[in-house]
């Protein structure tokens, strides 16, 4: 069995990002190092780079999420970047939905240990919740899927001019290029590849941001929809 390695003591930069909850970002930095690893979220050579390559990678995709706006966190994992923006976006309403049950048994604990009110924790796959989950403004993900197969999964969970920003790598100009008809199909009228967290981590974290229009996800998704909304209509009547 491999020894878990030592996390490395919070660098300057994360107590400037996280703020008052920067203990909480200890707290779930060690979590990751110890269950995390025992579990089998993360392997036990990224805990010398949790901070760098992980939470702060994560925790600065607050630049380029609008203020107060609801997030789902697809395919959460070990909760990135869902727990790290949760942390230092306090305004925001997040979900983060992840099938696996051992992943969303360890979120819930995470959740429920850092005290963060405004996170809430869902198993299922994000075509199965399509029109159980309220749609969001905001859907997020990271390291989940080739961007055209990730946008069918998360752009249908948006509503009407809601946008997904996934965190990609130095491939994400090309995955966008190889993706565009896909996402056309699905709906999305901008996108754009940004890179953020200058002065917090190099290299910078590259974020593909796609907007959807009127339609998020297309004609297919929209009839699905419409389905599942008259399904609860009458649930709700019974």
């Amino acid at each position: 069995m491999t020894e878990a390695a030592e996390l490395p003591q919070a660098p300057a930069e994360a107590q400037a990002v996280f703020g008052e909850l920067f203990p909480e970002a200890v707290r779930y930095a060690e979590l990751l190092a110890d269950a995390g690893v025992k579990r089998g979220l993360i392997g036990p050579r990224e805990v010398p780079r949790l901070w760098e390559r992980h939470l702060l990678n994560c925790a600065v995709l607050s630049e380029v999420v609008p203020e107060g706006v609801t997030v789902c966190d697809v395919g959460s994992g070990a909760g990135l970047p869902g727990i790290p923006l949760a942390l230092v976006r306090p305004d925001l309403k997040i979900t983060l939905l992840e099938p696996l049950l051992r992943r969303t048994n360890f979120l819930q604990e995470v959740v429920e240990l850092l005290g963060l009110d405004h996170v809430t924790v869902v198993r299922g796959r994000a075509e199965e919740v399509l029109g159980t989950l309220q749609p969001v403004q905001v859907v997020t993900a990271r390291a989940v899927a080739p961007l055209d197969r990730l946008a069918g999964w998360g752009v249908p969970l948006l509503r009407p001019y809601g946008e997904m920003l996934a965190l990609k790598g130095d491939t994400a100009e090309e995955e966008l290029n190889g993706a565009r008809a896909a996402l056309s199909k699905l709906g999305v009228v901008e996108t754009e590849v940004l890179q953020v967290g200058e002065g917090v981590v190099d290299p910078l974290s590259t974020v593909v941001r796609v907007v959807v229009g009127e339609s998020p996800g297309g004609v297919r998704f929209a009839a699905k929809r419409a389905k599942a909304a008259r399904t609860g209509r009458t649930r709700r009547r019974r």
